[in-house]
């Protein structure tokens, strides 16, 4: 994923926290935020020390980013942020895609229908 689609500084991860609205499922939390006049989406993502060591950390962050990318036409212009919870631990880099796809939903993430 490119580097303009990423957030990495606190203060705007403390933006989001605090102004942006939330919906989760069992596997994920995302914050949508939109305050900005984007022309494409960013995204943050975060997974805690207590999912697992780094190798399991960092294949979750992988995962999440590889569906984002997937969709990345499909998304709507905001800010998200994304995280893990603990039952993303055992799950697949397909079922993490579609358990996305459907938080997503919920926090209207996308431009058009996804099937």
């Amino acid at each position: 994923m490119e580097k303009n689609y990423r957030i990495k500084k606190n203060e705007d991860f403390q933006t989001i926290y605090k102004r942006g609205k939330s919906v989760a499922n069992r596997q994920f939390i995302v914050y949508r935020y939109d305050a900005y006049q984007l022309e494409h989406f960013r995204l943050g993502i975060s997974v805690s020390k207590k999912l697992g060591n780094a190798v399991v950390r960092n294949r979750i962050k992988r995962s999440i980013r590889e569906s984002f990318t997937k969709h990345k036409h499909d998304i709507v212009p905001a800010d998200f942020i994304v995280i893990a919870r603990k039952p993303a631990n055992d799950m697949s880099v397909e079922e993490i895609n579609s358990s996305l796809e459907h938080v997503m939903k919920l926090a209207k993430g996308f431009n058009k229908r996804i099937k």
